[in-house]
């Protein structure tokens, strides 16, 4: 904290706020980054809750010398967001839709409104707001006013700028403002009031503009004005090109200045936006193939012929790249061979016969100029939206290169005019031929507009000064080519420095003036656009910076080490999401809507504290343990993370490695050892369950353990499933099955599993418990690695020689059988990775198993009755993000009059044990509430429930009085 700032000042400050400021150095440490390279430590963070809260702000900062950095969702990729100063976070309170206008088209929004959110508050009055990032999901309107966002249908709907028709702003003398199209008059007459900073805006640039010789200077240096992609320092070019200083009817309007200003002229507090008619309904992608980069730059001409919505691109280094990502894994399907490169063009229209006519034209036209090979057209919402989400992917699938040389935001932005894209790459590769350096080419080649990343180390010294000299040269090219250093992605820290270069300096200066007059005590967002900084100073990484090598339990060694495992995550903000988007990642934040909460903000602290601490034991840090109390390891972040970033991984290491300097809770021994507690139990399970059962006792034992009073502690059974097993014997059968009998329907849930076995054996299948141990899925919830370590080994020595493909291992809880498939893999010692690849691979939850045996023939629909049922069901958060939740909804469906549809929902708040712990209690309702519960309560009685998991199944009956089922039982009853 700068010394002359005084901790009695800000606390003076928060008596004034409805909001909050937070100082504490964890805060401060997870706004010190974006989505870029650069990271600055903020003196606090403060979360205003409305205007008053910003013009006190702005007060303090002016009066106290200090900055105001804006902030919404943080996915700035230029560092736009970064400042020594106070970050101001808009994203939790000013979030409201105000006012929707159906007749006139328009919006009016408060700034951390999430584009996705909108749109889907739009869709059923046939309206939306045309300009679409990749990062739609969790982006908000202030933020894509900053950056003058475009999207991939920017050939269409352009930019944020071209769709503002007005804002309402806080100025920096804290004064209010209200910007919008003004007429000739309207215009001279702002200029002659006398309202005090305001009027000097209007003066000032009508000074500047009335210059024909300026105009002139504007007009020969600023970009091409035919390039859509358009936002290389303050828009004065269109300003210019407006009245009254231009003949054409285009009114003036301040709107577009402030688009593409990155908050460093005005505090946004509403925007009024202009909204276009849905798209025609009928939509395909055309997904063209081709042998090169080049021949993919070709096509693109070609495609804009056919006028489409999109056109974008995909290198094969990228493609590569989603290979080995779990969920884009899916998003494949159309791929044939490995192109070179990939065009992705969308067409809408009135008709399907519309699109396929265009197509077959245009495949035609490719093929006579010898370009392409493949041109496979992809109909189907759900398919259209795998391919755009393996597109959007791969701002975050370029993490997942191992080692420290990634491929970096640098140049990606440039936008020239297509026409001339094809000598402008060739003459860019050459760049990169002379640094000697590797490039990934992918994005909105429509609009000429191509991502490029040059594959750098940015803990390496000389990297950090070619980081630099690509950006100069790649300037100078730019430039060349009248072309635009930013197309959407804004200037910040990033390309600053060289916007004198793409506009000269006469009019760089000219950007300065107009700074001072909004600003003249500089406190909004500085160093951005203007005086910024040498681009490559203030990044995360020193120079030379060493990477820590720590020893682990978990196998991180296909990250190269546990703390590049925590700098996968490069800031994207797709665990931001919130529940509406219909994504799983991250249930935490999606309950809170706070920053803290989310996968960046664990991961952002687990590099932090790994890199630069000096203790003997780098993992003994409160704060981590703290803020990764929090997460529900739920595992979306590893499938639904672009990069990858298995936050429960992380947090079950840090805390094996936290206990290894601090005593482990008792809670977390009973939790852990949950299996031998119940084995006593099962002694005399009616005592047990009555002790806990009890209304006086069983809440005195919840208090003295930490439990919340709410929940209802899960009853033993009479006997053990392993008992009753042991007790029938199976009939003639055609196929072997063994089935793991996990913890906790050994115990608690012995009634599914011993209907699981009834079920096989009526469907002719021989049912084996072999010798084995629990799975270790408590232990590794409450991070004792070691002990779950010894098990899993335990449990591969043990069923080794046994499961094979002709004979797999089966399992009815989701979190205990894919424990086989997910952490055992990097448990095991290297001599015993093959053998655990191997049970993996023959290891199948029982849903998957079945659904399997009915592909085959194997289970007939005959078997099962011809009574009509609808069933809704819940699928398990280790299933959706580590099997699949389609085998439940095939087998649901399988009997012949069964209909079977999955709720929506993320993780039901239970997970595990977090939900039945007092300080989690709270937490874990909210993300039940989100959309699992009031789903399961407006559902008819006559409609069934369904869940595979446990918890799941705990967290409906608690909160919502319903009986959900397991699969199995409801197939079991099914029989005839």
């Amino acid at each position: 904290m700068k010394p002359t700032v005084q901790s009695t000042i800000f606390e003076e400050l928060q008596e004034k706020l409805e909001g909050e400021i937070h100082r504490d150095m964890s805060t401060r440490l997870l706004y010190a980054t974006d989505a870029s390279a650069y990271k600055v430590l903020p003196l606090a963070v403060a979360y205003p809750k409305n205007e008053s809260d910003l013009q006190h702000l702005i007060k303090f900062a002016s009066d106290q010398d200090l900055s105001l950095i804006p902030r919404a969702a943080g996915t700035s990729l230029a560092g736009q967001v970064v400042g020594d100063g106070l970050v101001v976070d808009i994203s939790k309170h000013f979030t409201k839709i105000l006012e929707l206008n159906q007749e006139e088209k328009w919006v009016r929004v408060q700034p951390g409104v999430i584009l996705d959110e909108l749109n889907l508050y739009l869709h059923s009055y046939g309206l939306f707001f045309g300009p679409e990032t990749s990062t739609s999901s969790r982006c908000m309107l202030g933020g894509m006013l900053g950056n003058n966002s475009c999207g991939s249908h920017s050939i269409i709907y352009g930019s944020t700028r071209d769709h503002t028709l007005e804002t309402n702003c806080i100025l920096s003398d804290g004064s209010k403002a209200t910007f919008k199209n003004v007429t000739d008059d309207e215009f001279k007459q702002k200029c002659e009031a006398n309202n005090g900073l305001e009027s000097k805006l209007y003066q000032q640039i009508n000074q500047i503009l009335s210059s024909e010789e300026i105009r002139a200077s504007i007009d020969k240096e600023f970009p091409d004005l035919k390039i859509k992609r358009r936002n290389t320092g303050y828009a004065i070019d269109i300003l210019s090109n407006s009245s009254p200083f231009s003949k054409n009817d285009i009114q003036f309007n301040f709107c577009n200045l402030l688009a593409g200003s990155e908050g460093t002229l005005a505090f946004t507090t509403e925007i009024k936006l202009n909204l276009v008619p849905s798209p025609p309904k009928e939509k395909a992608l055309v997904c063209a193939h081709f042998k090169s980069l080049e021949d993919a730059i070709k096509g693109n001409l070609i495609a804009l012929k056919y006028q489409p919505g999109a056109v974008e691109l995909m290198d094969d280094q990228i493609l590569k790249l989603t290979e080995g990502n779990r969920t884009q894994a899916k998003n494949r399907f159309f791929l044939q061979g490995s192109p070179g490169a990939l065009l992705i063009i969308e067409f809408a229209r009135e008709s399907k016969a519309e699109i396929e006519q265009i197509a077959c034209k245009m495949e035609a036209e490719f093929r006579e100029n010898n370009l392409g090979y493949h041109f496979p057209v992809v109909t189907g919402a759900e398919n259209i939206t795998k391919v755009w989400d393996l597109r959007k992917s791969a701002l975050g699938v370029l993490s997942n290169m191992i080692g420290d040389a990634k491929p970096v935001s640098l140049i990606e932005d440039t936008s020239v005019n297509p026409e001339v894209l094809y000598d402008y790459i060739a003459e860019f590769k050459e760049l990169m031929k002379k640094h000697e350096i590797q490039c990934v080419f992918h994005a909105h080649i429509g609009t000429g507009e191509i991502h490029m990343r040059p594959v750098l180390d940015l803990k390496n010294a000389d990297d950090q000064e070619k980081f630099h000299a690509i950006g100069l040269d790649s300037a100078k090219l730019v430039k060349k080519y009248n072309g635009s250093l930013s197309g959407e992605h804004g200037d910040g820290r990033l390309r600053g420095e060289f916007i004198p270069i793409m506009i000269g300096e006469e009019n760089y200066q000219l950007l300065r003036q107009i700074k001072q007059t909004w600003d003249p005590k500089n406190i909004f967002n500085p160093g951005k656009i203007v005086d910024t900084p040498k681009m490559n100073t203030h990044l995360r990484y020193e120079p030379n910076q060493q990477t820590k090598e720590i020893e682990t339990y978990f196998d991180f060694s296909s990250d190269m080490g546990i703390v590049r495992a925590t700098e996968r995550c490069n800031g994207s903000g797709d665990c931001r999401n919130t529940h509406v988007t219909g994504k799983a990642l991250c249930p935490s934040y999606q309950a809170s809507l706070d920053e803290k909460l989310s996968t960046r903000a664990r991961a952002n602290l687990f590099r932090e504290f790994l890199t630069n601490s000096d203790k003997k034991n780098p993992f003994d840090q409160k704060d981590l343990y703290d803020i990764l109390d929090f997460c529900l390891s739920c595992k979306a972040c590893k499938s639904e993370c672009p990069s990858n970033v298995d936050m429960a991984k992380l947090k079950a290491e840090f805390l094996q490695q936290y206990y290894d300097s601090n005593p482990i809770p008792l809670r977390s021994k009973l939790i852990a050892n949950i299996s031998k507690i119940n084995k006593l139990g099962s002694y005399a399970p009616s005592l047990f369950n009555y002790v806990n059962q009890h209304p006086t006792i069983g809440n005195i034992v919840k208090s003295n353990l930490g439990f919340a009073k709410e929940r209802s502690i899960p009853k033993l059974h009479n006997t053990t499933l392993k008992k009753w097993h042991s007790s029938t014997t199976n009939g003639t059968t055609k196929k072997r099955v063994y089935l793991f009998a996990d913890e906790f329907t050994d115990y608690n849930d012995t009634p599914i599993g011993i209907k699981t076995i009834q079920l096989l054996q009526k469907l002719d299948y021989q049912v084996i418990i072999p010798k084995h141990v629990e799975s270790g899925r408590t232990f590794l919830s409450k991070g004792l690695v070691k002990k779950a370590k010894f098990l899993a080994i335990k449990n591969i020595n043990l069923l080794k020689g046994i499961v094979d493909e002709n004979n797999p291992l089966i399992g009815i809880e989701p979190s205990a059988i894919l424990t086989f498939r997910d952490e055992y893999l990097d448990l095991v010692p290297e001599t015993m990775k093959l053998e655990a690849k191997t049970l993996a691979s023959n290891t199948f939850m029982i849903e998957e198993f079945l659904y399997q045996e009915m592909q085959k023939g194997n289970i007939s629909i005959d078997q099962f009755t011809k009574e009509k049922k609808e069933i809704k069901f819940h699928a398990h958060c280790y299933q959706k993000a580590l099997a699949s939740s389609a085998p439940t909804k095939k087998i649901l469906s399988f009997p012949e009059n069964y209909t079977a549809i999955e709720i929506k929902s993320g993780c039901c708040g239970m997970a595990g044990s977090f939900g039945y712990e007092k300080e989690h209690y709270d937490l874990s309702k909210k993300v039940g509430e989100l959309v699992l519960l009031p789903e399961v309560r407006k559902t008819p009685q006559s409609v069934l429930i369904a869940a595979s998991g446990t918890s799941c199944r705990h967290q409906i009956k608690d909160e919502t009085e319903r009986e959900a089922s397991h699969p199995v039982e409801i197939l079991f009853e099914a029989l005839v």
